[in-house]
């Protein structure tokens, strides 16, 4: 099969979505398909043998952080030279809009994946939050001619068919259960991670640093228990703003980290901190469950689905510091909190990329059937 993947992110970013990408496409050239991705032009020109068309990108003065591709006309050129067989347009916002129109003209197969759930980021900018229902809007324009639409969860699903949007499936979760793996714990890493206080309980936050994270929920728990340490590995546009909030706790940041000393980050911490409620799937979840580390998760739809309380991690309330305190006390039961590291190792065991990426394959398939047939109902 020939397929065009156009997506808003690509290498050499480190995000998500990258790590889902990059894994399918792993598993779609071993398989002898045929791979295309347009993506902005970070200088990444090819991976593992798939052909990466750059588009020229723009960096927006408020968010520096990171460029972006906004739509192109090169996008139809490109994927009619290439002539797919499906194009597999991801978080069609920006760029990928570009290939929601071209497929539509070239009459190919289309399929959209949504992973960026924007307007629950608009909550946490309230001078955008009257935009919402635009951006509703929107989503469902780009949305709406999809053969297939695809999402990362069950109440992510639900929120979108609310919303009006069809055919909707869910892709699923995925996780490489060999390079996050508890042997990667290290005493040499927790030391750093920890600010040289090894003996500190500690708790490990990886992902972009972006104020839609609410990271900042963490510091009354840090302010009430100082036996605790907080590792906050990565990096994003409120970086700095976070470090001058967190000063006075037991938290190091320590930037991205990636290969073994990533893996060594995972697993040796006690329990993954998880506070935010704006995720369409948190594939960090599922990698520090490979890792062994409980979860310790604010509730919310896509999180309850992945975190079982009191079995491989302990949900709280969001913005309800005694519950987020008394999630944490399951760090003082020993017995308990390694009957929990190993269910997380057991759950996430049964997510291999392989058999995540297959069934992307079949959805391709499945969108190239209704095409061809012309059905577009739900």
């Amino acid at each position: 099969m020939k397929i065009a993947i156009v997506t808003e992110t690509f290498l050499p970013s480190t995000d998500g979505i990258v790590t889902r990408l990059t894994k399918a496409i792993d598993y779609f050239m071993r398989e002898g398909h045929e791979v295309l991705v347009i993506a902005p032009d970070l200088g990444v020109h090819d991976y593992k043998g798939a052909k990466v068309v750059g588009i020229k990108p723009v960096t927006f003065p408020f968010y520096r952080y990171r460029k972006w591709g906004f739509p192109s006309r090169r996008v139809y050129h490109i994927l009619k030279d290439f002539e797919p067989d499906v194009v597999h347009a991801v978080n069609p916002v920006l760029l990928a809009t570009s290939a929601v129109k071209a497929a539509q003209k070239l009459n190919i197969p289309l399929v959209s994946s949504y992973h960026t759930h924007l307007p629950k980021y608009l909550d946490y900018y309230t001078i955008y939050k009257p935009a919402k229902p635009l951006l509703w809007w929107y989503i469902r324009r780009n949305h709406k001619n999809a053969d297939v639409n695809l999402v990362t969860s069950k109440a992510i699903r639900d929120e979108l068919d609310a919303e009006g949007i069809k055919r909707l499936d869910i892709i699923p979760r995925g996780v490489d259960v060999i390079n996050r793996h508890p042997d990667f714990r290290d005493d040499a890493m927790r030391y750093r991670l920890t600010g040289g206080k090894p003996e500190n309980k500690l708790l490990v936050f990886i992902g972009r640093l972006a104020v839609e994270k609410e990271i900042h929920k963490i510091i009354p728990l840090l302010e009430a228990r100082d036996d605790i340490s907080l590792a906050i590995i990565g990096d994003g546009p409120a970086r700095s703003g976070i470090e001058k909030k967190f000063e006075a706790t037991n938290t190091i940041f320590t930037g991205f980290m990636h290969g073994e000393e990533l893996s060594k980050a995972f697993a040796s911490g006690d329990a993954f901190i998880f506070p935010s409620v704006s995720e369409t799937l948190g594939l960090v979840i599922l990698e520090s469950m490979a890792s062994g580390l409980p979860l310790i998760a604010a509730k919310s739809g896509p999180t309850n689905e992945q975190v079982t309380d009191g079995v491989n991690g302990m949900l709280y309330e969001n913005e309800d510091l005694d519950s987020m305190i008394r999630a944490v006390e399951i760090l003082e039961d020993k017995e308990k909190l390694d009957e929990m590291k190993r269910n997380a190792r057991e759950e996430a065991m049964g997510y291999a990329w392989d058999k995540t990426s297959q069934r992307l394959i079949d959805f391709y398939m499945d969108a190239r059937d209704r095409h061809s047939t012309g059905d577009k109902k739900a």
